[in-house]
């Protein structure tokens, strides 16, 4: 049967039931029922021992996520799909650590979202009773949650974004907000020339260290802490990878104006954004958006309001770089 034979309200209840897919997933990443199928099919009993999972339970989760491409199976045995690998530790292009974030801080402060609808505050700082950034910065497991998650975004859902793509020319970038260093390891990997900052908050920084030294770029990258709202080191070229959408466009113009004080005129910038596209046509950024609205201040943006945003701190959008990917280089010169 096809989408358009589907009544409509079997299609509302389906899209409705999204609360109980996603908890069903949580507990595929969770318990690591992806990672104990790498290997081969098991039975629901082999696979129940292997995950510490209750085996009825078990059955019936699986006989849920089957239908919508997770897991195949065969009678008694279970096979992880290339969909449901996706969940496994070790897989390319896996995003286990961004479900777990996701689930772990995210998933409540959902349940408020008709709060902010009624009085414009975001979901989680209702649910928390303080701004998500300074809740999680008091859970070191969950900022190396974090941290995990952000550099899985980086390695799968960016895979190809950097393949036909250089920085702007400038001998010292800097990474502002930069975390643990996946993004300038990509940058810097084929420039031997260039310099590199890692510019983070001090719970965050720590991990970066250990990332570039597993990078072999320890030697010309250094690992600053900071505030970004503050000051930011001195660089030719900066790198603001998905950091404007976490924040209103206030918040954002206190960023790049900090930047600005740091930078000499001709600096460059270089946003790592989705750029929302006109129309109705789906796009990740559109439900990201939805992220935005209940866990911070921030918004996705159109390309038009990334050119106002930046023009009213003093930048000049030289261009917007399309990738194969939902992200985009945003690039601007300090005037």
């Amino acid at each position: 049967m096809s989408t358009e034979e589907v009544p409509k309200p079997v299609q509302m209840l389906q899209l409705l039931a999204g609360f109980q897919i996603s908890q069903a997933l949580y507990v595929v990443a969770k318990q690591g029922l992806s990672t104990a199928l790498a290997d081969g099919p098991l039975t629901l009993e082999e696979l129940a021992s292997a995950t510490g999972t209750n085996a009825d339970v078990l059955r019936r989760i699986v006989r849920a996520l089957a239908p919508l491409g997770v897991f195949r199976t065969d009678d008694n045995l279970v096979e992880v799909t290339d969909l449901g690998a996706t969940l496994a530790d070790g897989e390319p292009g896996s995003v286990r650590d961004l479900a777990l974030f996701w689930m772990e801080t995210h998933y409540a402060p959902f349940g408020a979202l008709l709060h902010t609808a009624l009085t414009g505050e975001n979901a989680a700082g209702h649910y928390y009773g303080e701004p998500f950034f300074d809740w999680i910065s008091r859970f070191p497991a969950q900022v190396e949650t974090q941290n995990r998650a952000m550099a899985g975004v980086t390695k799968g859902l960016r895979a190809g974004m950097f393949d036909d793509y250089s920085l702007p020319e400038g001998g010292v970038v800097a990474d502002v907000g930069g975390a643990d260093g996946a993004m300038i390891c990509q940058f810097l990997a084929g420039e031997p020339d260039r310099r590199g900052i890692v510019f983070d908050r001090p719970e965050v920084v720590p991990a970066a260290r250990k990332v570039l030294a597993e990078h072999g770029l320890a030697d010309r990258v250094d690992v600053v802490a900071g505030d970004f709202f503050e000051s930011v080191p001195q660089a030719d070229v900066y790198v603001l990878s998905y950091i404007l959408h976490d924040w209103d466009d206030g918040s954002c113009l206190r960023i790049l104006r900090t930047v600005k004080a740091a930078a000499a005129r001709g600096a460059r910038v270089v946003l790592v954004e989705s750029v929302i596209p006109p129309g109705d046509a789906p796009h990740p950024a559109k439900f990201v958006d939805l992220t935005m609205l209940a866990m911070l201040t921030g918004r996705e943006r159109t390309a038009e309001e990334y050119e106002a945003l930046l023009d009213a701190a003093g930048f000049t959008l030289d261009r917007i770089v399309a990738t194969p990917t939902p992200f985009s280089f945003i690039e601007a010169t300090l005037r």
